[in-house]
């Protein structure tokens, strides 16, 4: 940051301090307004004149409660992992657990597909955020150094974002262009044709007449990619016999 400021978490700032008159919002109402506003209009809409403006109050008042933009980001990634729905301890079956953490991670973002545009370089340590750690570090916890279990984690959470990312972004562009994969496959097609009969992309030809994840759902894909990433975190892990 400029001049060497130092970030200090939301989560590390009480919500309410001393004694003085009861506050009349909560950061969760707040938050919850946010998330109301960036589920219907985008992450930008939702500005703290619009939140403010849903909740019948002045926008500077709102800072009192969340001191900057960056904090109100931060609160509203983690208040929407409370819909995951993650059990307080894991299961002792660690690829069930995983499973359920990918595809219950999908879901949220489908909802929410704001999430899709945040890329963060530093980990927030938000309670939710916190609890889901817990969760996932104790599934894979059988006998595996930490470190190896930050490797693996970051394997499967890579392959998540990155594929929700992409089903995000596919249903963009067919929202506001119309296109969709029939479509697209339909206008494609003369051209692959040349690339085909060209005999100079054999892989690529394997593809075309061979795969089975283009023609697939959303949600048959992400499975069919996660069943392969936990078998190679199987491999990673000791041998249970």
């Amino acid at each position: 940051m400029a001049g060497g400021e130092q970030h200090v978490s939301i989560w590390s700032n009480p919500e309410r301090q001393g004694r003085g008159p009861r506050p009349a919002f909560s950061r969760a109402q707040i938050t919850e307004a946010a998330i109301r506003i960036a589920d219907a209009e985008g992450l930008e809409a939702a500005s703290m004149r619009r939140i403010a403006a849903d909740l019948g109050t002045g926008a500077m008042s709102l800072y009192r409660y969340v001191p900057s933009r960056e904090d109100l980001v931060e609160l509203m990634a983690d208040h929407v992992l409370l819909e995951m729905g993650i059990p307080e301890r894991p299961s002792g079956d660690w690829r069930a657990d995983l499973t359920l953490v990918a595809e219950n991670t999908r879901a949220v973002w489908l909802r929410h597909t704001w999430l899709a545009g945040l890329r963060r370089s530093r980990a927030t340590l938000g309670p939710n955020r916190l609890r889901l750690v817990e969760f996932a570090f104790g599934a894979l916890d059988v006998g595996i150094p930490i470190d190896d279990m930050l490797t693996l984690l970051e394997i499967l959470n890579g392959y998540v974002e990155h594929a929700v990312r992409g089903e995000i972004e596919w249903m963009r562009e067919m929202r506001q262009s119309g296109m969709t994969p029939e479509r697209w496959m339909a206008q494609s097609a003369p051209y692959v044709r040349e690339l085909l009969d060209s005999g100079r992309y054999p892989m690529f030809e394997r593809v075309v007449r061979d795969a089975r994840m283009p023609h697939m759902s959303g949600e048959e894909q992400f499975r069919c990619g996660l069943e392969r990433v936990l078998d190679c975190i199987a491999g990673a892990l000791p041998d249970p016999s």
